[in-house]
């Protein structure tokens, strides 16, 4: 059941935010004197672990208005898989990173049916701690 409440809630949370973000590129479009973009690359270790979380994610971000998914490197037993996202409109790397967590950890809870309360953690701790080990 948590699952289905967390699934609708993330629809929403992806609806409002392809709003939002059409409405950022539209309303820096018709600004006059002000910079339209700040354009930047972040790199973001993900907690998300099985191929369906990381693609689901991708896809999230890709279709979010301003972010776009440019690369994926997969992890390995120690390192978790990172994405580098072009974002065009925050104002720093970390406010970048506090918005993608943000979506990261609303996923996880429709997926895994609680959010992770930590940073990312490597693939081994992560099966520790879901004892699939």
């Amino acid at each position: 059941m948590m699952h289905l409440i967390h699934g609708i809630s993330y629809l929403f949370y992806i609806g409002w935010a392809i709003l939002t973000g059409s409405a950022t590129i539209v309303g820096r479009l018709f600004l006059p004197g002000q910079e339209y973009a700040r354009p930047m690359i972040v790199e973001v270790p993900l907690r998300c672990v099985t191929d369906m979380e990381v693609a689901m994610f991708a896809s999230s971000i890709t279709i979010t208005p301003g972010t776009l998914v440019t690369a994926i490197a997969s992890g390995t037993s120690t390192q978790p898989p990172v994405l580098f996202v072009h974002a065009l409109f925050e104002e720093s790397e970390e406010s970048a990173l506090e918005g993608l967590y943000d979506m990261e950890s609303r996923l996880l809870a429709m997926t895994r049916g609680r959010a992770p309360s930590t940073a990312a953690k490597s693939v081994t701790e992560l099966e520790q701690e879901e004892g699939r080990e």
